[in-house]
């Protein structure tokens, strides 16, 4: 059973993917929820062109994703050459691109969970707190808040798992440096350019699925417990 031992950098690979994966998914989540409220309940002129511009990581190439990114946060680019000069912010070749890679192309997903919970929420719940004299952010953080709650955590738990399974705009942006930025993905496909890399390949398979059918177990009773604890108030 040797060949189930993973080595060291194989372990540095699968703790950064979980590292880069937690990150995307934490940073994104407050536009997650903005946004999906606003494509929910907003009313207002270029609507359409949000809700396209939010949804297009899923129809672009993530190749092409990638290099988008590389474009407009690369040293030279228009945004990263801005924040490399005056905050020292450096996205590309490094973990924080990655994460940031990450959570671009998961991001649709969330937004995509967290709306559909929005829009399932009863208007006249809303409309009674507001009654009572509540503002609209009192009202969304007592009232909307809690009954979509089982959306956010589908939303999380979806984007953490489009995040540890980003390969083609992550290896576009920041490459695939050991120890940096390579993920388990990218582990994985170096495995498989190598002659003899098979057995190292099937170990991080065999982790990538355990670790993406753990975070659906525990998608699945976390939203349980929220849900019977909404049902019971």
């Amino acid at each position: 059973m040797d060949w189930l031992q993973l080595s060291d950098e194989e372990w540095t690979a699968i703790r950064l993917s979980l590292w880069v994966s937690a990150v995307a998914m934490t940073v994104s989540l407050p536009f997650g929820i903005l946004t999906a409220y606003l494509l929910a309940r907003g009313r207002f002129w270029g609507k359409s062109i949000l809700n396209g511009l939010v949804h297009l990581p899923l129809i672009l190439p993530p190749v092409v994703t990638g290099f988008l990114l590389l474009v407009v946060f690369g040293r030279r680019g228009v945004v990263g050459s801005f924040l490399d000069q005056y905050l020292g912010i450096v996205f590309s070749f490094r973990w924080t691109g990655a994460a940031l890679a990450c959570g671009i192309m998961g991001f649709p997903l969330m937004v995509r969970s967290i709306r559909l919970s929005v829009e399932a929420v009863d208007h006249k719940l809303e409309e009674a707190a507001r009654t009572l004299g509540a503002g609209p952010a009192w009202v969304f953080v007592t009232v909307t808040l809690p009954l979509i709650l089982p959306g956010i955590i589908a939303g999380m738990i979806l984007a953490f798992a489009k995040a540890m399974g980003e390969f083609g705009a992550t290896i576009t942006f920041v490459s695939n440096i050991p120890g940096e930025t390579q993920t388990l993905s990218a582990a994985i496909y170096t495995f498989t350019q190598v002659p003899g890399g098979d057995a190292g390949a099937m170990r991080l398979t065999i982790v990538a699925i355990a670790i993406s059918f753990t975070a659906l177990l525990a998608s699945e009773f976390m939203a349980y417990l929220v849900g019977k604890r909404v049902h019971v108030e």
